[in-house]
């Protein structure tokens, strides 16, 4: 346990009232960090730190305080550091989870709104979030931001191709961060899950021909959970990550490597 002992530190994670982003804060929780629970919904966000504190009562001293924020917008997302600053006294793990996708189809046929707002929500609000952190985590004496990216960073897609585009763009952002503030002990790793059942990734789940060829192609044969992607996340914030840096961790069941299927 003391390898993945998070009692003290203080977590953020963006979008995460459900999906992928409730798993990781809720086991961050599990594990005794402070978390705040943000997303754009103020009453979804409440629900689930009282969800997730009640499941969690008396578990290694961990809670979760919900924070709403749009991460569209940068005076959000600066209130955001700001609050929890307030509240915890800092910011040790930055998630940076909350993504879009509004656009499934051709990227002959995306309109430029559509790309826009994929590239500013998935790219940029990141890259604002880091720069708002660091400081303070560098007052601290170091931190870990994780960005929740996908192997569609490492694939081409004929349907989510614009989606792609902005998670590769966020394995350089982790890169960058590692390769800058690494002398202030700053560590900065992507997760890369592949398809996961969640809502978010509904339309390629429900997708039939899209789902026989995702089982086919992963060596484990089956999409994954949220759970399997927290574990990584609370790894990478944990002392078990602490000379992991400027990687991406790949929790894909075997897609990318599975050669042998194509």
């Amino acid at each position: 346990m003391e390898l993945f002992d998070l009692r003290g530190k203080v977590v953020v994670v963006t979008g995460s009232t459900k999906g992928i982003g409730k798993a990781i804060a809720l086991r961050m929780v599990e594990h005794g960090a402070r978390v705040v629970v943000s997303s754009r919904k103020a009453d979804a966000c409440e629900i689930i730190a009282a969800e997730i504190n009640a499941e969690m009562a008396d578990k290694n001293g961990g809670e979760a305080t919900p924070i709403a924020c749009n991460i569209g917008h940068k005076d959000q997302l600066q209130k955001l550091v700001d609050q929890t600053v307030e509240k915890w006294g800092k910011i040790d793990v930055m998630v940076c989870n909350a993504a879009v996708n509004p656009y499934y189809g051709s990227t002959l046929d995306i309109p430029d709104d559509a790309f826009d707002k994929i590239l500013s929500s998935n790219i940029k609000s990141n890259h604002w979030l880091c720069n708002m952190v660091i400081p303070q985590m560098k007052e601290i004496g170091g931190g870990s931001i994780i960005v929740i990216s996908s192997i569609q960073a490492l694939q081409g897609s004929r349907v989510i191709g614009a989606y792609g585009i902005s998670k590769a763009a966020d394995l350089a952002l982790a890169r960058n961060i590692a390769a800058e503030f690494g002398g202030d002990n700053i560590r900065a790793n992507c997760v890369a899950p592949g398809l996961v059942k969640t809502d978010f990734a509904k339309a390629l789940w429900d997708d039939p021909e899209y789902m026989a060829d995702t089982l086919e192609s992963a060596a484990l044969h089956r999409i994954g959970t949220p759970d399997e992607i927290a574990g990584a996340a609370v790894f990478l914030a944990s002392r078990a990550g602490d000379f992991v840096t400027g990687q991406t961790l790949i929790a894909d069941g075997g897609v990318t490597i599975n050669a042998a299927s194509k």
